[in-house]
């Protein structure tokens, strides 16, 4: 089927019914715990086979473009719901460190893996191993709102800092090529770090004064703009912009820490609180959306005959043996507790498949089955699925009596 030549108005319908259709995945997926985003995957999958809409490819701008605002949406919407207290240094402090750990050792030995399997250089290797070892913030967040609140927040924790660190860790080894010595990466590290965190506290501050003195009723969108504006700016000169995001959306829900003293006069506590709330929800409506269509578009980029290769199951296979052997040593270490349902919550989604297509040309791999990624995300995700549903809160008790 050939794109051009469908009517403006089938493509209103179908958008339509699409997002129709992710509502309903969504109610699925809080009664029997199964991720809506696989469903999405699915959906789209679905829609190429059956309409014969297949020019959509990875490269696509349109699934760039839904990648990067969706990444933004995401962070900020997991961002509104972190509370930064007292209590909670040690559950940040330790999802921190899973992440890290986590993200670090399995990239490393996946990117052995990649090494071995299809005869590429170390680095290339790097390249391909970290978006597979980072775990998608996409797909735990709206799937994990039906845990037990200490296992909720530390997952919310864990995936935003894994997408957080994954992204940055990319980034830095594509543009490490341009350094002649590991201390000079080094530094260029530290100070691109240094330099964004102080970039965003003074940009989130001034973003919050300046958007409580806005009076019209149109101004939530208007909010969303900037961020996203910020962020490519931030992209464009080499910074780790996601922090931006991070930033501005742990002070915005943190209001009471980061405005006191001779700085509480300058806010409007009412006014900044009825922003929050509206800006909440408009952040959970956006970030719905363009999951959607995200999803569903990277549906329909998938040839299934990708899946059907030996190559591809004993690579995957593997894999996933590394990512949810690395999970269990380092859950094992820094919670020590019983963490069998976080264990297998480690999907991977938005994150891996917006890296992936991000590999610059001189480092692609034809020889690298983009099967894998597929396998990865759909194995990921029904792993998951089935931890939650056994944890039991994707069960719903009906009183006969009532």
């Amino acid at each position: 089927m050939n794109l051009d030549d469908i009517n403006s108005y089938w493509y209103v319908i179908g958008a339509s019914i699409i997002i129709i259709i992710s509502y309903l995945f969504n109610l699925v997926s809080k009664k029997w715990s199964i991720p809506s985003v696989l469903l999405l995957i699915i959906l789209g999958i679905i829609i190429r086979y059956t309409t014969g809409i297949n020019h959509i490819d990875g490269t696509s701008p349109i699934l760039g473009i839904l990648g990067v605002v969706g990444l933004i949406m995401i962070v900020l919407e997991a961002s509104l719901d972190l509370e930064l207290k007292k209590d909670k240094i040690g559950l940040i402090v330790k999802s921190f460190s899973v992440a890290l750990i986590a993200l670090t050792l399995s990239t490393y030995l996946i990117a052995l893996l990649i090494q071995v399997f299809f005869q590429m250089d170390l680095f290339t290797s790097l390249v391909y191993a970290i978006p597979l070892s980072i775990m998608s913030s996409a797909i735990i967040i709206p799937s994990v709102a039906k845990l037990d609140e200490d296992k909720k927040e530390f997952m919310i924790y864990e995936s935003t800092f894994s997408d957080i660190l994954g992204i940055m860790f990319f980034y830095f080894l594509l543009g490490s090529v341009e350094f002649e010595s590991k201390a000079e990466l080094g530094w260029s590290i530290v100070g691109n770090i240094f330099i964004t965190i102080v970039v965003s506290i003074v940009l989130s501050y001034l973003l919050i004064f300046l958007f409580q003195k806005i009076k019209t009723d149109v101004k939530l969108f208007l909010l969303i703009s900037v961020l996203i504006l910020l962020y490519a700016v931030g992209k464009m000169m080499h910074l780790s912009s996601l922090i931006i995001i991070l930033f501005f959306g742990l002070i915005l829900n943190n209001r009471e820490l980061f405005f006191r003293g001779k700085i509480l006069k300058y806010v409007n506590k009412e006014e900044l609180t009825l922003v929050f709330k509206n800006f909440k929800l408009i952040t959970e409506e956006t970030a719905f959306v363009v999951r959607t269509f995200f999803f569903v578009i990277f549906g329909i980029t998938i040839s299934l005959s990708t899946l059907f290769s030996f190559n591809v199951l004993i690579m995957s296979v593997l894999m996933l043996v590394v990512l949810y052997g690395i999970r269990y040593l380092t859950l094992r270490i820094f919670i020590r507790k019983e963490f069998k349902t976080e264990l297998f919550i480690a999907p991977r989604g938005l994150i891996t498949v917006l890296l992936f297509f991000a590999i610059p040309k001189e480092y692609q791999v034809q020889e690298f089955e983009s099967g894998i990624l597929l396998f990865l995300i759909i194995a990921s995700s029904i792993i998951m699925a089935v931890a939650l549903m056994k944890h039991g809160k994707g069960i719903e008790i009906i009183d006969e009596h009532s």
